[in-house]
């Protein structure tokens, strides 16, 4: 895995959802998902030339200027007809600045 800094975003989430969400208004969210998983940057270049994201037993490419998935598995498998992958920003995590810190006990 490179440590090389990318000019696109490390995280994203990916929400697999019927496409019959498609025509709502406004951006998919995790109530519609059927799954989600939020997504990092590996570093590498998938098959596709896009920037190579994985995590939460996805691993896709995406294009981060269109926010396109290029390629996708899930937990190995690909996606079946009647389901779409959408694209949004990860939800803040521990290590995103400006983030709230964890709760500790």
């Amino acid at each position: 895995m490179s440590t090389q800094w990318h000019p696109y975003p490390r995280r994203f989430e990916i929400l697999l959802v019927p496409e019959h969400v498609d025509g709502r208004s406004g951006p998919p969210d995790a109530a519609t998902a059927l799954r989600s998983a939020v997504v990092e940057a590996t570093g590498e270049t998938g098959e596709s030339g896009y920037p190579h994201y994985e995590g939460g037993g996805m691993v896709a490419d995406i294009d981060p200027e269109t926010r396109t998935v290029e390629g996708l598995l899930i937990d190995g498998y690909e996606v079946d007809y009647g389901l779409s992958a959408r694209v949004v920003d990860a939800p803040a995590g521990p290590d995103t600045p400006g983030a709230a810190e964890p709760h500790t006990r």
